[in-house]
């Protein structure tokens, strides 16, 4: 055994674990920290508030929440606490589809993803653990030439049902071309929603400065203000909001 696995349902115990998954010789995955959660103290509130409730309850307690995730931790990390072996956090990641395939018994490799994420959090999602299983583009092209396939059926859709349905598959093949390129779907899009709106605003104070209606305004001042707002540096942003 290469790390300590000594898990009971006590919190230093659980300090030990996450110690030595932290450690020169722990988890590439747990070492890196674009991984780490900055929600702790709300997070934290959430276990303890549903802790207490169910040993109000008598359904548990937090000896028993301690001693289940020590547990499943170091059942998870074979290549710190045993033998196996992962170098790298696609490795660890393989690894620990594979051992959570192995705890739902054989049930589908898609099992236990919530269905409340958001959309294209969900998509990535399934379409990692489909790879998992085995079933993935054998390449980026692949993934690219899917994507095209899908925008071709979108332009080529008629009523409104099929644009829905042609949509869907569209933005679920984008997903998993983002996967592909290893890009996190849902937090590129939002980066591009925050930069729409800065840039709107931005525009809106051009507008406002210089009593421009924007929905009277011809289409072709429309494209050269938002070119306009583009150019401006954040700092020399006038009469924005």
């Amino acid at each position: 055994m290469k790390g300590d696995t000594r898990s009971s349902g006590t919190f230093p115990a659980l300090r030990r674990v996450i110690a030595t998954l932290r450690g020169p010789d722990g988890c590439p995955w747990d070492r890196d920290p674009g991984n780490m959660c900055e929600e702790l103290g709300d997070l934290l509130f959430q276990v303890l508030i549903h802790t207490q409730l169910a040993e109000e309850a008598g359904e548990f307690t937090m000896r028993d929440v301690l001693g289940g995730i020590s547990d499943k931790l170091v059942r998870r990390h074979p290549h710190v606490f045993g033998e196996a072996t992962a170098d790298t956090p696609q490795a660890v990641v393989e690894q620990w589809d594979d051992l959570k395939a192995g705890e739902r018994g054989g049930g589908s490799a898609l099992a236990g993803i919530p269905r409340s994420l958001p959309a294209a959090v969900y998509a990535q999602a399934l379409q990692r653990r489909a790879a998992g299983a085995g079933f993935a583009f054998a390449s980026v092209d692949d993934a690219w030439k899917a994507l095209e396939e899908e925008l071709t059926e979108l332009r080529e859709a008629q009523t409104p049902m099929q644009q829905r349905e042609e949509l869907g598959d569209t933005f679920f093949a984008l997903t998993n071309l983002a996967r592909q390129l290893d890009v996190d779907a849902e937090g590129a899009l939002m980066s591009t929603c925050h930069g729409f709106e800065a840039l709107f605003r931005r525009m809106e104070g051009i507008l406002d400065e210089r009593g421009v209606d924007l929905k009277q305004a011809p289409y072709e001042d429309k494209l050269a203000l938002w070119e306009e707002a583009k150019g401006l540096r954040d700092g020399s942003v006038r009469g924005s909001v």
